[in-house]
């Protein structure tokens, strides 16, 4: 047992690895074998087969589903038939063997009615170019003669399982089908043998593509549709993103990918690439990511921004009505209600693809499909004519019961679930706790530092590129803070959440206060968050979804410390900026809040950069007992740490507070001196 599993997951994992072969989640392998039965002590067959929605490239033996072979087999004499084969699932779950492992998926029949050890289910793009061709049986005949069979398109499910099943028996020669409209589908006697006949199968058709397709199956390119420059493409996708994300989260909120590749970049700049989008995805994976069609922009990339916008909001329009007239068409009695009419993929010719999903990863993941559909496409038109399954079997794809029940079972979104914040000073102290506590409510995070390697190392504790990316900036240089705030849209699809923490001190007595001493902090905390708040008020404008601006203040706004003049007033800056923020964007949804941290030394960037010993020498204290020092002179008694901070930004962000602007949150342990008044 424990050999065959592991020659399964080796398999799965290399053919998951290669996105020629099988996309993110696409897909499924399965083994079977004998293994001991635990009650009994008797051999049993059994079948492995990756679960329901696991992936291929990461899948370990957890994300197997182990079934007894004869139980899953016996169903056969009890199906109900195609019109009720969705009750064959929670049938599966009757046939398990053991404890724990994965949900089977709706695919598992295909795996367990084959009669042949080893069987993979794939999606690569030339498969599914066969698939989606006008001439796919014929074509599949030319290229494979009998060694490769032909299926029909069919919902995937028990009866699909059967098809298979009974063409290869009657073709004992086969090695393999390609499902109509689908994928593809290849069997063995050893893993190994599997493996090779499913590349083999991909191989194949790629290289009858290859060779025989034409030379430009898109058509020729539009005259000034052409790709941009990387610069004005990169910006005027900066400039298009948050409004595109507003839109897409007319229903609810979204978060984005950019891709300007060169297949998508091709894609949108030729003949046809219109009348392909309009056509929509085939393969269920694809369009169960990337919605039943995109919205495609109908302007060259050299239009005025205006004239682009105002288009764009046209044709989401449209785009909603269309899709309601797709579900009122299709929807019946027991239909799952329509889960929002925005779409998931936005083509901008000479631009690129704009993708949208509830997090980033789905988002990214939803743009790798469409990639994919642009391939089957362009191989589809090479030899043929892209032809995919009808607009009435994509709804029962997308509104599936099985399909519904499969969302319905992921777990409730955090609380900052599709956020995107942008926290400056995130590399470390303070910042780096305050970019931690967002990412681990939910939220997408841009570690923002003038020190690169700092903001660098904090992204990756949090995690990949999918929740958080580092931005180089220094907060006094607005061009700086412009190129940064445009990183961060191209990155997610724009900003809600703000905070702006990047500080400096310098602790001198009024007469040792030189202008540069001055101008520093005001440059970096004064003007700094002006700059931030101006460039993301730019973008939380353009969104339209509202949002949250904090201003990491600090309890010196208030409070009349020795030796701290230039600190102190720049501090008393920010606090002001809270207040004239709060009025001036609420009418926007924007709300403006600020916290008054003291004391924090453990942790602190700014005490550790030399402040802390200038201020343990205003007090007579050692350095080291500094933290001690300011607790002792609150009312709590207690040290304040960075992740006290962090709190209070949630507490202001997450959503308990959402008819709160223009507040300051002291988070000092009690200094009685800096109470709000």
């Amino acid at each position: 047992m424990q050999s065959e599993v592991q020659a399964l997951i080796a398999r799965s994992n290399r053919l998951g690895a290669d996105p020629t072969t099988t996309n993110y989640a696409g897909g499924n392998t399965s083994a079977k074998g004998a293994a001991t039965d635990s009650v009994t002590g008797a051999p049993v067959e059994l079948l492995w087969v990756k679960g329901s929605g696991g992936d291929l490239g990461t899948l370990t033996p957890s994300g197997l589903a182990a079934l007894r072979l004869d139980r899953l087999r016996a169903l056969v004499d009890v199906y109900p038939g195609v019109e009720r084969e969705d009750e064959m699932v929670a049938a599966f779950d009757y046939c398990l063997h053991g404890r724990g492992g994965a949900a089977p998926s709706i695919d598992t029949a295909m795996h367990g009615l084959v009669d042949a050890a080893h069987v993979d289910h794939l999606h690569p793009d030339a498969g599914i170019a066969l698939a989606a061709a006008a001439d796919g049986p014929e074509l599949t005949k030319e290229i494979f003669g009998d060694r490769v069979l032909w299926i029909p398109w069919r919902r995937p499910g028990f009866q699909l399982g059967l098809d298979i099943a009974a063409a290869a028996r009657a073709n004992p020669r086969a090695v393999g089908v390609i499902l109509g409209g689908h994928g593809i589908t290849a069997w063995g006697a050893t893993s190994d043998e599997c493996e090779r006949h499913s590349l083999e199968m991909i191989r194949d058709a790629q290289a009858f593509l290859d060779q025989r397709g034409r030379a430009e199956p898109l058509g020729p390119v539009i005259a000034g549709y052409e790709p941009l420059p990387a610069d004005q493409r990169r910006r005027r996708a900066a400039a298009l993103f948050p409004v595109l994300r507003g839109l897409a989260s007319t229903d609810r909120s979204q978060v984005g990918h950019f891709d300007d590749s060169d297949v998508v970049l091709d894609f949108v700049a030729r003949e046809k690439h219109g009348a392909l989008a309009a056509l929509g995805t085939s393969c269920p994976d694809h369009f169960l990511r990337t919605k039943v069609r995109p919205m495609v922009l109908d302007l060259p990339p050299t239009a005025p921004i205006e004239a682009v916008l105002a288009r764009l909001a046209e044709l989401h329009t449209a785009y909603r009505d269309d899709y309601r007239a797709y579900y009122d068409r299709h929807a019946g009695p027991d239909s799952p209600a329509m889960r929002g009419a925005d779409p998931a993929i936005v083509l901008v010719p000479g631009v690129g693809m704009f993708s949208f999903g509830a997090t980033k990863q789905t988002a990214r993941v939803a743009g790798e499909f469409y990639v994919n559909a642009i391939n089957v496409m362009r191989g589809a038109e090479s030899v043929s004519r892209y032809a995919p399954i009808d607009e009435a079997e994509k709804f029962r794809i997308e509104y599936w019961a099985l399909e519904e029940a499969k969302l319905q079972r992921m777990p409730k979104p955090k609380a900052l679930a599709t956020r995107v914040a942008f926290v400056t000073g995130g590399g470390s102290g303070i910042g780096r706790a305050i970019a931690h506590r967002l990412a681990a409510e939910g939220a997408c995070v841009v570690v923002a530092d003038r020190d690169a390697e700092a903001a660098a190392a904090v992204a990756t504790e949090i995690g990949g590129a999918d929740v958080a990316v580092a931005v180089t900036v220094d907060v006094s240089d607005g061009a700086a803070v412009a190129g940064a705030l445009r990183e961060a849209v191209l990155a997610f699809g724009g900003v809600d959440l703000v905070v702006n923490n990047a500080g400096l001190s310098l602790s001198k007595s009024l007469l040792e206060t030189t202008e540069a001493d001055w101008d520093v902090q005001h440059d970096v905390m004064a003007k700094g968050s002006f700059l931030v708040s101006r460039e993301a008020a730019r973008v939380l404008l353009a969104q339209g979804m509202g949002g949250d601006i904090v201003y990491i203040s600090s309890k010196n706004s208030l409070f009349a410390g020795p030796n701290n003049v230039a600190y102190g007033a720049a501090k008393a800056d920010q606090a002001h900026q809270v207040r004239l923020l709060a009025a001036e964007l609420g009418g926007h949804g924007i709300r403006v809040n600020g916290v008054n941290p003291d004391g924090v030394v453990r942790g602190s960037g700014i005490f550790a950069g030399g402040w802390g010993a200038q201020r343990a020498a205003v007090y007579g204290v050692p350095e080291e007992k500094l933290g001690e020092f300011y607790a002792q002179r609150t009312l709590l008694k207690r040290e304040v740490l960075p992740e006290h901070v962090a709190n209070a930004v949630f507490v202001l962000t997450g959503g308990e507070l959402s008819h709160t602007t223009g507040l300051h949150i002291p988070v000092d342990a009690g200094v009685a001196a800096a109470f709000l008044r």
